[in-house]
């Protein structure tokens, strides 16, 4: 993918308009790079990236031709680094200490909670997940780091979102080390593995 500054991110309610959407904004504005596709609920997901202007110019085709179709949709015009490595699928490092587990409504939320919580906290991005198999068109992330700074995030997060992104937490402050080491390797189920920890077997 194309390293750009600024990302959208748009959750459509709909397949048809989100594929009509897409391509109208993809005519629209020279943008660097975009992803799209069907997710869970019978929803249309697009991201895409570019400079400011371009992003901005598409966003806006984008919504008027969804008319109402839009469910959420984000605007990062300084998008974090880091927030572009998770949406490729890289993973933060293993690490030790508190986890905070991050769940909102839609993608374009949980996206917009990511760019807030590292750009505001000490606080390393684990993984973030956008309306896939399992998720019924929610988004989810998972944070790291101490636990006053994972505090201080989820506040910062609570600031900025509207009460219709169903923001819901945990943060778990010691949690045990095979199972934070195995979802530093993601959360998805279909793609966890069997972890033999040594307790007590029966006959």
């Amino acid at each position: 993918m194309k390293r750009a500054p600024a990302l959208a991110v748009l959750d459509f309610a709909q397949v048809p308009a989100g594929l009509d959407a897409t391509d109208a904004m993809l005519k629209k504005a020279p943008v660097a790079f975009f992803r799209s596709g069907t997710v869970t609920r019978g929803r249309y997901l697009t991201l895409l990236g570019g400079t400011p202007a371009s992003v901005a110019e598409a966003l806006e085709e984008g919504l008027s031709r969804a008319g109402g179709q839009v469910l959420d949709h984000v605007f990062l015009a300084d998008v974090h680094p880091r927030l572009l490595d998770a949406l490729e699928g890289r993973h933060g490092d293993e690490g030790t200490g508190a986890l905070l587990i991050l769940e909102t409504a839609t993608a374009s939320s949980v996206v917009l909670a990511c760019e807030k919580a590292l750009k505001g906290t000490l606080v390393d991005l684990v993984e973030v997940r956008l309306a896939d198999a399992g998720l019924a068109g929610k988004g989810l992330a998972l944070f790291r780091g101490d636990l006053h700074e994972l505090d201080a995030a989820i506040d910062l997060v609570r600031s900025v979102l509207p009460p219709a992104a169903g923001l819901s937490h945990r943060i778990l402050a010691r949690p045990h080390d095979a199972f934070a080491r195995e979802n530093a390797l993601g959360t998805a189920f279909a793609s966890s593995r069997f972890v033999d920890l040594g307790g007590e077997e029966t006959s």
